[in-house]
């Protein structure tokens, strides 16, 4: 596997930076998630198991082991020292006064180990007026200006699915990434950091530029687009369908399948912008279609005329269709006091020539503290104190 022989400490929480370790894992790194005694908060996130690890914890968690440590105490320092010379990465998604007060700053740690890259994630990065203020994705979403632009006029409203946490943390694998290949030519590590609202704002930058040099103030308009159409969520007799027409082609396909070819023709629908500053007629021409239909017919014939188009699915429904099975990205992972195996989603990329890392649940609360400390050179004896000391 890629990463094997390379190990990772995890100082991270909740999503960013447990979800950068987590790809790692993936691909054969040997991830220590550092927990303090009792379980982080994160763990606790939405439970289902026993213990009342969470549902997302167990997504961000797999492949890891944990040990349970108090990194501020003096013992724990020590400790600390001795991960970050035995390890080939640090993840921390900590703000910066925390991370110099816990002596994971870089100066701190690659004083310990040249070598090391530390890759950290914050709300809004190092510097500015904001940098000491902490936050998490829906502040990102916020200030990029892609909240103002979902919803209706009267209310705006964010993503449910953390998309700004998961695509900081997805930067900082690809940071830790370049970090090593850079590694291989000068043997030093370096700091990889990222943060919330600089990934909400590439995200959303086409949105920047296009205010920038067209002088739009575009405002929200539900479920359509700006850029296309009829780009839209759709009732049909049984549910709800979505459509994204993009290009003249489809276009096309889309006016003669609906039955108004002539649509082709009209310049009010020439380009893929004005099809979007046009957009309310020609999602009513589709509504009128759909409710006619059930969802599944509606599927059937949009996928025969080649016209982009899904179901509106609930989350119990998404991982139960046929072609999820089909993708094999879905690995049940046992862990102790669930009612089933979680369905895992691991890293949903493949390479060809390199397999990921066998799939493994995520640790039990300090699981794996005694075996990482060995492995540190302590003995029994001082393990023994440590846990009578509440280090670990």
């Amino acid at each position: 596997m890629p990463l094997t022989g390379i190990r990772v400490i995890d100082f991270g929480r909740y999503i960013a930076g447990p979800y950068c370790a987590a790809l790692l894992a993936d691909y054969g790194a040997d991830v220590i998630r550092i927990e303090a005694p009792g379980g982080n908060d994160d763990r606790y996130t939405v439970p289902v198991a026993d213990d009342g690890s969470g549902a997302m914890f167990l997504q961000m968690n797999r492949g890891k082991r944990c040990l349970t440590l108090k990194p501020g105490s003096s013992q724990g320092r020590d400790i600390v020292r001795r991960l970050v010379a035995s390890a080939d990465v640090v993840v921390a998604n900590l703000p910066h006064d925390a991370l110099v007060k816990l002596e994971l700053d870089y100066d701190s740690v690659s004083a310990i180990n040249p070598r090391i890259i530390l890759a950290t994630a914050s709300a809004f990065g190092s510097q500015g007026p904001l940098a000491r203020n902490v936050g998490f994705d829906a502040v990102g979403q916020a200030m990029s200006g892609a909240v103002h632009l979902t919803g209706t006029p009267d209310q705006p409203y964010r993503a449910q699915v953390n998309y700004v946490d998961f695509g900081t943390a997805l930067h900082l694998a690809f940071g830790v990434m370049l970090a090593l290949r850079e590694r291989e030519t000068t043997g030093k590590g370096q700091c990889v950091s990222g943060s919330l609202l600089g990934t909400a704002l590439a995200f959303s930058n086409s949105l920047a530029i296009d205010h920038a040099l067209n002088g739009i103030d575009r405002q929200p308009i539900g479920n359509r687009s700006f850029s296309s159409g009829p780009t839209d969520i759709f009732p049909t007799r049984d549910g709800w369908i979505v459509t994204q027409i993009v290009g003249g082609g489809i276009f096309a396909r889309w006016a003669n399948l609906v039955g108004r070819a002539e649509l082709v023709d009209d310049p009010l629908y020439a380009s893929d912008i004005l099809r979007g500053d046009n957009g309310a007629e020609l999602s009513a021409i589709m509504q009128r279609w759909c409710i006619e239909r059930t969802s599944a017919d509606a599927i059937v014939e949009l996928g025969a005329a080649r016209v982009p188009a899904a179901p509106v699915l609930r989350p119990g429904e998404a991982l139960a269709q046929p072609q999820v099975a089909a993708m094999e990205i879905v690995e049940p992972v046992d862990y102790p006091g669930t009612p089933a195996p979680a369905p895992v989603i691991r890293a949903p990329v493949g390479l060809s020539a390199s397999p990921k890392a066998d799939a493994a649940r995520a640790p039990c609360v300090g699981e794996h503290s005694d075996i990482i400390l060995r492995e540190l050179g302590y003995s029994d004896d001082a393990i023994a104190a440590f846990r009578a000391d509440s280090i670990i």
